[in-house]
C-alpha cells in the first residue's frame, strides 16, 4: 500500500477531515493559536481576576461567625501575620529592642496595624519568656500579599534575632512565600523529554508532544485569569491544571504521533497519514478527554465555590490542550510529517526496530499469553496487592494542615513551636464566640464567659470585646489542646451543644462558635456529607460514555471497578505518607499530618478521568481486532501487543509530571503529587497489565455483551476507525501489524 487511494483509512470520518485540514491550512492554524495565544494574555492581564478561596462549609455555624465578623468587625476579617519573640532574659527586660522592630513592622509596605503586646492582655507568656503580637496587613488574605513584602517583613525578624532574643513570623503569607517556585512544570517536562526520546528515538517525533502541551499550557494558562474572573478559585488550581495539561497533552499526542508514524510505516504520505491518525487515534484521544472533562464536572455536585473553581481552570486546561492535539498537532505535521524520524538518537539495534514499530512487540504478546495462561491467579493477585495498599487509609486522620505541620527549618513552624511552648498548643488556634446582642441583651456575655471557662479542655477566656455600635461581641476561648487534637473537636461540640445553649437559654442572643478549627471540623463534616454525590456523579457519567464508546455492559462496570481499585490504592498511599514515618520522610513530611479532606475529592474527580484515558487507549485496540475477528483471546494479546509499551511510556511521562510537584511546600500540592503519581503507576501496571487482561481472559466473549434493544439505540463511535475497512490480522510485531 504506497498511495492513500489504495489506504483503507484514507477517506476518514469528520476527524479525519478535520485533521486532513489543518494539514492542508497549517500556516493558519498556527497563526490562529498564536493570535489566541496572544489575545488570552492581554485579556488576562487587563480584566484578569485573584485568587479566592473559601473552605469553609456553606451554612456552617463556623461560617455565620465568619460572615458576622466581616460586616461588624472588618478589621478582623484582614489577612495577619503573627510575631512572635522570645528572650532568655525575658521579654520585658528587652522591651527596648522589641519595641524598635515592631516600629520597623509597622512602617513596612501593607502593615495597617502592630498591637503592642505589652500593653494587650496575654500577649505574655506566665514565665515571661515569650510574646506573641498580631500584624494586621491591607490584603483579604495571605495569597494576595505580594513576596517581595512578605520576604521584608522576615528580613527584620532575622534582622532582630540575636543576642539572646529569637523572633519569628507565621501566617498564611510567610507560608506562601517560604514556598518559593520550585520549577515543577519544567522539571515534568524535562523528565517527558527523556522518556520520549528514548520511546520515539527520535528528536523530531519526541519534541511534538511537548510542543504541543506548552502550547496548550501558553493558552490555559492565560485563559486562567479570565476564568478566575467569574469564579472563586484557590490558587494551587493553576498547578492542579498545569499537571493535567503537561500530563494529558504528551500523553495524547504521544498516542496520535504513534498512530502517524504505523499510517506512514503503512505506506501513506504525511497528509492522508494525518487524517488517518485524527480518524483512530484522534476519535481514542477524543472519548479519553470528555472522559476527563466528565470526572471534573463531578466536582460540581460537591455544592463548594472553591470546588467549582479548580474544576473549571483545570477543564479549561483539559479542553485547551485537547483542542491543540486536534488541530495543531496535524498542522504541524504539515511541515514535519515527512521528517518525523530525522534527528535520531543512538539506540541499541532492537530498541531502534521496536521504536520504529511504535512499540508492537512480541514482548507483550507473550505477557498477555502468560496472563490468559494463569489468570485466575494474576487476577487473585493483583486485587489482594491493591487492597493491601488501600489498607493504611482505613486509619487516616481527616483535617486541614497547618503550619506545625510545615518542615522544622521554616520560619512559619518556629513560630508555631514558639506560640506552643510559651502559651499553650491551643494558641496557635483559639475558638471564637460570636455573639449577636438584640438591646438590652449584654448580660449574656458574662455569662457566656463563666460558662465557656468552665467547660473541660478550655484553658482560658478572654473577655468580650464590643463593635463599635454595641451589638456583636467577640470571645476568644483558647483550648488546652491543639488545632488537630481529637480533644479540640470534642470541645468545640461541647460548646455548641451544652456552654452556649445553657448561657443564652431565655435571651434572644445569637452565638456562634467560629475560628480556624471549628472551620475545619464543619468542613470535613460537610465534606463527607457530600462525596456520596461526586462518586456516584462520575461513575455513571463514565459508564455511560464507555458504554456508547465500546456498546458493551460488561466493559464499562469492570472499568468502574478497576478504577475504584486504583483510586483507593492511591489513598493508602496518601495515608501512609502522612503518618509521617518513613515514607513521610521521603517526600517532606516529618511530622503527623491531617488529611485535607477535599484532596480526597479532587483526586478521585481526576484520578477517574485519568484512569479512563488508558482503558480507552487499550480496549480501543482490543475492540478493533474483537470487531474484526470475534477472537477475544487474541484481542486481548493483540490490544496489549499494540499499546503495551505506549501505556507505559505514558504512564512514565504522567508520573514525573506528579511527582515533579511533590517538592512543594505546599501539602495539598505535595499530597496530590504523591497520591496521583501512586494511583498512575498502579493504574499503568497492576490494572491494565495484570487485571484487565486477566479479567478479560477470565470473561471472554460475555466482555462484549450488549442487549439487541440497546445495541439498536446506541450510537457508533468507531473508536479505531471502522472495521468493515480494516485490514486482515496479523501478528503484532510484523510491520503489518502496525499498518493501520
Amino acid at each position: 500500500m504506497t498511495t492513500s487511494d489504495s489506504h483503507p483509512r484514507a477517506a476518514g470520518g469528520l476527524l479525519g477531515r478535520i485533521g486532513r485540514g489543518a494539514y492542508r491550512r497549517r500556516g493558519t492554524v498556527l497563526l490562529a493559536w498564536l493570535a489566541g495565544l496572544v489575545a488570552v494574555l492581554a485579556l488576562s492581564r487587563a480584566f484578569g481576576g485573584d485568587f479566592i478561596a473559601d473552605y469553609s462549609a456553606p451554612g456552617s455555624e463556623s461560617k455565620q461567625a465568619q460572615q458576622l465578623l466581616e460586616q461588624r468587625f472588618p478589621s478582623q476579617s484582614g489577612a495577619t501575620v503573627t510575631a512572635v519573640v522570645e528572650a532568655d532574659e525575658g521579654v520585658r527586660e528587652v522591651r527596648g529592642r522589641v519595641s524598635g522592630m515592631l516600629d520597623e513592622l509597622r512602617s513596612a509596605p501593607h502593615v495597617t496595624r502592630v498591637d503592642d503586646p505589652y500593653t494587650t492582655p496575654g500577649a505574655v507568656s506566665s514565665d515571661g519568656k515569650s510574646l506573641v503580637t498580631s500584624v494586621s496587613l491591607d490584603v483579604t488574605n495571605g495569597a494576595e500579599m505580594p513576596v517581595e513584602d512578605t520576604t521584608r517583613l522576615m528580613d527584620i525578624a532575622r534582622e532582630h534575632s540575636a543576642d539572646g532574643v529569637r523572633v519569628f513570623l507565621g501566617g498564611q503569607a510567610v507560608v506562601l512565600a517560604e514556598g518559593g517556585p520550585i520549577g515543577s512544570e519544567a522539571i515534568g517536562l524535562g523528565v517527558a523529554a527523556v522518556i520520549l526520546l528514548l520511546t520515539f528515538g527520535s528528536v523530531v517525533a519526541a519534541g511534538l508532544p511537548i510542543l504541543v502541551a506548552l502550547a496548550g499550557l501558553a493558552v490555559s494558562a492565560g485563559a486562567t485569569g479570565l476564568v478566575i474572573r467569574l469564579v472563586d478559585a484557590p490558587d494551587w488550581s493553576t498547578s492542579l491544571a498545569a499537571m493535567l495539561a503537561i500530563g494529558i497533552g504528551i500523553d495524547y499526542v504521544l498516542l496520535m504521533v504513534t498512530r502517524f508514524r504505523e499510517a506512514r510505516a503503512g505506506g501513506l504520505d504525511p497528509e492522508d497519514a494525518s487524517a488517518a491518525m485524527l480518524d483512530t487515534a484522534g476519535r481514542s484521544v477524543l472519548v479519553a478527554g470528555v472522559t476527563v472533562v466528565v470526572s471534573l464536572l463531578g466536582l460540581f455536585a460537591m455544592g463548594l465555590s472553591y470546588m467549582r473553581g479548580a474544576a473549571l481552570v483545570a477543564i479549561v486546561g483539559v479542553l485547551v490542550v485537547l483542542g491543540a492535539a486536534l488541530t495543531l498537532l496535524p498542522a504541524l505535521l504539515g511541515y514535519l510529517g515527512a521528517r518525523i524520524d530525522r534527528l535520531r538518537i543512538p539506540l541499541p539495534r532492537r530498541r531502534r526496530r521496536s521504536a520504529a514499530t511504535a512499540g508492537a512487540g512480541q514482548g507483550w504478546a507473550r505477557w498477555s499469553r502468560l496472563i490468559q495462561r494463569h489468570r485466575v491467579a494474576a487476577a487473585l493477585a493483583g486485587t489482594a496487592v491493591m487492597l493491601t495498599l488501600a489498607t493504611p487509609f482505613l486509619g487516616v486522620r481527616f483535617g486541614f494542615p497547618d503550619a506545625g505541620n510545615n518542615r522544622e527549618s521554616s520560619m512559619s513552624r518556629q513560630a508555631y513551636d514558639a506560640v506552643a511552648d510559651g502559651f499553650g498548643p491551643g494558641a496557635n488556634a483559639p475558638l471564637l464566640l460570636v455573639v449577636r446582642l438584640p438591646e438590652g441583651a449584654n448580660s449574656v456575655l458574662d455569662d457566656l464567659r463563666a460558662g465557656a471557662a468552665g467547660t473541660p479542655g478550655v484553658a482560658s477566656v478572654t473577655p468580650a470585646r464590643l463593635n463599635p455600635e454595641r451589638d456583636t461581641a467577640i470571645l476568644t476561648v483558647t483550648p488546652t489542646t491543639g488545632p488537630q487534637d481529637d480533644a479540640t473537636e470534642k470541645l468545640v461540640n461541647r460548646l455548641r451543644d451544652d456552654t452556649v445553649p445553657a448561657a443564652a437559654d431565655g435571651t434572644r442572643a445569637r452565638v456562634y462558635v467560629g475560628g480556624a478549627s471549628a472551620r475545619s471540623i464543619d468542613s470535613t463534616a460537610d465534606l463527607a456529607r457530600r462525596i456520596p454525590y461526586l462518586i456516584t456523579g462520575v461513575i455513571v457519567l463514565s459508564m455511560l460514555l464507555l458504554l456508547v464508546a465500546f456498546r458493551s455492559v460488561v466493559i464499562p462496570l469492570k472499568a468502574a471497578f478497576m478504577n475504584l481499585l486504583s483510586v483507593a490504592a492511591a489513598y493508602g498511599v496518601v495515608a501512609l505518607v502522612l503518618e509521617g514515618g518513613w515514607a513521610g520522610r521521603l517526600i517532606g513530611i516529618d511530622t503527623g499530618t491531617p488529611l485535607p479532606p477535599f484532596v480526597t475529592v479532587l483526586m478521585f474527580a481526576v484520578l477517574f478521568g485519568l484512569s479512563m484515558d488508558y482503558e480507552v487507549f487499550l480496549l480501543s485496540r482490543v475492540q478493533e481486532s474483537w470487531l474484526r475477528d470475534k477472537d477475544n483471546a487474541r484481542a486481548v494479546t493483540h490490544g496489549l501487543a499494540s499499546t503495551g509499551r505506549l501505556i507505559t511510556a505514558a504512564a512514565a511521562i504522567m508520573i514525573a509530571v506528579f511527582l515533579a510537584f511533590v517538592p512543594s511546600t505546599e501539602v495539598v500540592l505535595k499530597l496530590i503529587g504523591v497520591g496521583m503519581a501512586s494511583a498512575i503507576l498502579l493504574d499503568a501496571t497492576v490494572v491494565r497489565l495484570v487485571l484487565v487482561p486477566a479479567t478479560m481472559h477470565l470473561l471472554g466473549r460475555r466482555n462484549w455483551w450488549l442487549p439487541r434493544r440497546l445495541d439498536r439505540r446506541l450510537p457508533s463511535l468507531h473508536l479505531e476507525g471502522r472495521v468493515d475497512h480494516a485490514e486482515p490480522h496479523t501478528p503484532p510485531g510484523t510491520p503489518s501489524a502496525v499498518s493501520h
